[in-house]
């Protein structure tokens, strides 16, 4: 079945740096786009960042770009979030996920498949 897991979440100082990785497994994804969302505690889960695998075509979310790089590793068939100068507001739960759609990889209920999430916590 398809699954999709998260690592490399921790705690981190203010202006420091993390990377997550998004094994993905189960099914080919060349033809999806891969995205990462996050979740803060009492607030709704929003778009960070997609990559269109097969293109590597990237999107980000406004308070992230600049700072944030999402990648892909077609041999280790994972997904990358390179985050940087991170701010104590980028705390919140991490997101892997894939959906075929698109023209609107922004919202979270285009998406088919979801990983179990690694929490990132920016202390200040």
């Amino acid at each position: 079945q398809v699954q999709l897991v998260e690592s490399g979440g921790g705690l981190v100082q203010s202006g420091g740096s993390l990377t997550l990785s998004c094994a993905a497994s189960g099914r080919t994804f060349s033809s999806y786009v891969m995205g990462w969302f996050r979740q803060a505690p009492g607030e709704e889960r929003e778009f960070v960042a997609a990559i269109t695998w097969n293109t590597g075509s990237t999107d980000y979310a406004h308070s992230v770009k600049g700072r944030f790089t999402i990648s892909r590793d077609n041999a280790k068939n994972t997904v990358n979030l390179q985050m940087t100068s991170l701010k104590p507001e980028d705390t919140a739960v991490y997101y892997c996920a894939a959906t075929r759609n698109y023209y609107n990889p922004y919202q979270r209920t285009e998406y088919d498949y979801w990983g179990q999430g690694t929490q990132v916590t920016v202390s200040s």
